[in-house]
């Protein structure tokens, strides 16, 4: 009994670090295969999650390095997606971890007694929750490695890098960190995107496509019953760059009058010149139930009839498919 509880304490926290740019569908997947794993797991959008392993290591009777391969199998064959998993006795000697690990995948389990012998050589950069303008700092004044700065006075790190981040710099070379794992599931949202047949110019065939993409997100919104708080627009332009924005709606709303202002507020931010767009994304952030948020009274016979109308078009195209209405611009491609 004693030796396993040495064990749940060696090594009790799993950082999951998946692909870069993984599709939030997928991301969410991964999640519910740490949820299997253990019940403590909070999400790190948008890629990262920490997964508390000291139930379940008593639950399992494995080792954290088995569970750590058990996700991997899992997240590979039925996502088709490969994680890097570190673990450790604290959060960040189990993201530091992660982070060391090359190629697509894999488990580096670092036991609590080996936490100091392990940092000591890693370049100060390595360390989680180090950026770059505090590395600079540190190598700027010689040094280079996590075991120099662990033998820094946390005075002098909080002279570097000042006063609260300098504490924690400290305290993290010295394997330090209080953190717990805390639950937290990633916010409800869900996207619509549309791929242009060949790189697109045309201000008006992308504010076209742009509108379609309201339209299919404010019905969805509308059958599943929820509102979104807030929008963002992702932009991909021809060379493989992008632009991202997000931004909170005025009011929760599922209405294609409100989505499509907040819609073209976004893609009037982005400034698009001369940008050869390969495609749209639009998503709805922050979902909620309808029922759960109040919907004003509105004084405007224009906007009350278009939510009539609204209400229409959702029938006819529950009954003749949802390409059945719609706003002339979505059509632009059939003239």
């Amino acid at each position: 009994m004693a030796a396993a509880e040495d064990q749940v304490r060696a090594s009790s926290v799993m950082h999951v670090r998946c692909p870069q740019r993984l599709q939030e569908e997928v991301f969410r997947q991964v999640l519910e295969q740490c949820a299997e794993l253990s019940p403590t797991v909070q999400a790190l959008p948008p890629s990262a999650a920490l997964v508390e392993l000291k139930g379940a290591l008593r639950y399992h009777g494995g080792d954290a390095r088995r569970l750590g391969e058990v996700l991997r199998v899992r997240t590979l064959s039925r996502l088709g997606t490969d994680v890097r998993v570190g673990i450790g006795p604290t959060v960040t000697v189990a993201a530091t971890a992660s982070g060391q690990l090359d190629g697509p995948g894999g488990v580096l389990v670092v036991e609590r007694d080996q936490v100091l012998d392990w940092l000591g050589p890693l370049p100060v950069e390595a360390l989680h929750g180090i950026g770059p303008r505090q590395a600079a700092a540190l190598r700027e004044y010689g040094v280079h490695c996590v075991g120099l700065l662990a033998t820094i006075p946390p005075a002098t790190v909080q002279r570097l890098l000042g006063g609260r981040a300098g504490r924690i710099a400290a305290d993290r070379a010295c394997g330090i960190d209080p953190r717990p794992v805390a639950p937290r599931a990633l916010p409800a949202s869900t996207s619509v995107r549309h791929t242009f047949a060949q790189h697109t110019l045309d201000g008006a065939i992308v504010r076209g496509a742009l509108l379609d993409l309201v339209v299919r997100l404010g019905l969805r919104l509308r059958e599943r019953g929820q509102v979104a708080r807030g929008m963002t627009l992702a932009l991909r332009f021809a060379g493989g760059t992008a632009w991202e924005k997000t931004r909170r709606l005025p009011a929760a709303s599922a209405h294609e009058d409100d989505l499509r202002t907040m819609a073209y507020r976004l893609i009037d931010a982005a400034g698009l010149q001369r940008g050869r767009l390969t495609g749209l994304v639009l998503k709805g952030e922050d979902l909620v139930g309808a029922d759960q948020v109040a919907e004003q009274i509105s004084l405007d016979r224009a906007r009350e009839d278009r939510l009539v109308a609204e209400a229409v078009s959702d029938r006819i195209r529950r009954k003749f498919g949802p390409g059945a209405i719609g706003p002339a611009a979505t059509f632009r491609h059939a003239s």
